[in-house]
């Protein structure tokens, strides 16, 4: 795994090899990051990555120059890897241990990116559970936007808050944006 742009651009990550992950590829984050490049000053963003893995997208983003990034992630060799690594490369990550559907349903913090890259063999049903727990949560700032990284065989174009997605290889980046008076009435 490498990082791609930013302060770090080309650094190797060397990840164990027993961990339960499958880090998004290169050719897809960079992808990634290029519509958000379109979208966002990443330097005044604050990141939520769920499922977070080996913590891949977080580097990116703490690369890049995300001020403030919350890894999330159940396994704990995942999570103590992310730990190291942060500490290692002096970036600004804060990793939790937790059930990711447990950590939506109580964390209170909003972010102008939430980023959800679920294990692939997820149901449709617990893809689509992702969607709408933290849409309907205040996770999601206004003007911020949900990423939820899945096969090509799981569809999410049918859920409210819907936007575009964007296909690469066998992934699909599905994203979703609450419109300001939606969020409005969320809150009341």
């Amino acid at each position: 795994m490498r990082i791609i742009s930013g302060k770090l651009k080309g650094r190797r990550i060397l990840t164990p090899k027993n961990l339960p992950v499958r880090p998004t590829t290169d050719m897809s984050k960079e992808a990634l990051f290029s519509i958000l490049n379109h979208h966002f000053n990443l330097t005044q963003l604050n990141v939520l990555d769920l499922f977070a893995g080996t913590g891949n997208i977080s580097y990116e983003f703490a690369s890049r120059g995300v001020s403030e990034i919350i890894s999330v992630d159940q396994d704990f060799g995942c999570v103590n890897f992310i730990k190291k690594t942060a500490k290692e490369f002096d970036l600004n990550i804060t990793a939790f241990k937790s059930d990711v559907f447990k950590f939506i349903e109580k964390h209170k913090q909003s972010y102008d990116i939430v980023f959800a890259d679920p294990p692939y063999d997820f149901s449709q049903e617990q893809f689509e559970k992702i969607v709408q727990d933290v849409l309907q949560t205040p996770l999601v700032e206004q003007d911020g936007m949900l990423i939820v990284e899945h096969s090509k065989f799981t569809k999410l174009d049918h859920l409210q808050h819907f936007s575009f997605s964007k296909n690469y290889g066998g992934s699909v980046f599905s994203f979703f944006e609450l419109d300001q008076e939606e969020e409005e009435d969320q809150e009341d």
